[in-house]
């Protein structure tokens, strides 16, 4: 019993849970750029409580979007070296009760995030559902259609962006931070689609990813540095309109960064596949912390 309870529990990828801390931007964002908009007598106490409450229903959307995606994977993570062991391809589990676990975990998120947050904040759990149900299920299922796949699940970033940002009462965003935080999102998800394609056997990749059927390793690797661009181009753009200068010096820095993970998705499977693992290495992870740190003096000397 306690073993198929692991199994249930390995189905909902709790594991991924870092992945939710996507909102920060955007509710740090928010703070910056309307410092004294909405509530002046919110305390910090509150605003973190709005903060880690964001996060669980965020985490509970995520975990139910996961919850469609191994369902509806099933047939072809049997293809996968490693996913075929999932419990619902291997049938150690039912699908009956996921889904009941899903309809739950939705239901609950909604319900809560419309009691505690605004209309806009609900909007953008809504479109993180939503977001899930275009990528996997059919008869959309945009994960099987080559650009488009990347572009929609990329959208999960700046739809995760608005759900940080709508934890305070600000006006929507400016479209140049969005599209930034889109293309830096399908830069990472083009590149653990590159390490698919090549390091997965023709069938495998054929069979556990129909859109890799219509990539080749050239295309790919061409749609990452396009969403590098896009990437550094957009954000130079934000910087710009809010007068940011010392921002425009950190994009060589953010570069490099770009060009480690794009070396890494050309040599490392897992790598790629979960960028998240990256921070476990310890040149990554350093690099990251040094960014951050750059980040925050490059704010105070704005």
């Amino acid at each position: 019993m306690r073993a198929k309870t692991n199994r249930y529990i390995s189905a909902l990828r709790l594991d991924r849970w870092p992945r939710s801390l996507a909102i920060l931007p955007g509710f740090v964002a928010a703070l910056v750029l309307y410092p004294s908009d909405g509530e002046p007598t919110t305390s910090a106490f509150q605003l973190a409580a709005r903060l880690i409450a964001a996060f669980l229903l965020t985490w509970l959307i995520s975990t139910a979007n996961y919850i469609v995606n191994e369902i509806a994977d099933a047939p072809f993570d049997a293809f996968h070296p490693s996913k075929k062991n999932r419990p619902l391809v291997t049938g150690e589990i039912s699908r009956g009760i996921l889904l009941t676990a899903y309809l739950m975990m939705t239901g609950a998120a909604l319900l809560l995030g419309a009691w505690l947050f605004s209309s806009n904040f609900v909007l953008s759990l809504a479109a993180l559902l939503v977001a899930g149900l275009v990528y996997n299920v059919p008869p959309v299922r945009v994960k099987d259609i080559p650009i488009l796949d990347s572009t929609v699940e990329s959208a999960n970033n700046p739809i995760r962006f608005l759900i940080g940002w709508y934890i305070l009462p600000v006006p929507f965003p400016p479209a140049c931070l969005l599209i930034s935080w889109w293309a830096f999102g399908n830069f990472l998800m083009v590149g653990k689609r590159v390490a698919e394609k090549k390091f997965l056997t023709a069938a495998e990749s054929s069979g556990y990813r129909l859109s890799l059927k219509r990539y080749s390793l050239p295309m790919l690797v061409t749609f990452m540095l396009f969403s590098a661009l896009v990437f550094l181009a957009t954000f130079a753009l934000f910087v710009w309109n809010q007068d940011w200068t010392p921002f425009l010096f950190i994009l060589p820095l953010i570069l490099i960064y770009l060009i480690m993970f794009m070396r890494k998705s050309l040599q490392d499977r897992e790598g790629a596949e979960e960028p998240e693992r990256l921070l476990k290495n310890p040149y990554f992870a350093v690099y990251t912390l040094f960014l951050i740190l750059v980040f925050l003096a490059a704010y105070l000397l704005r």
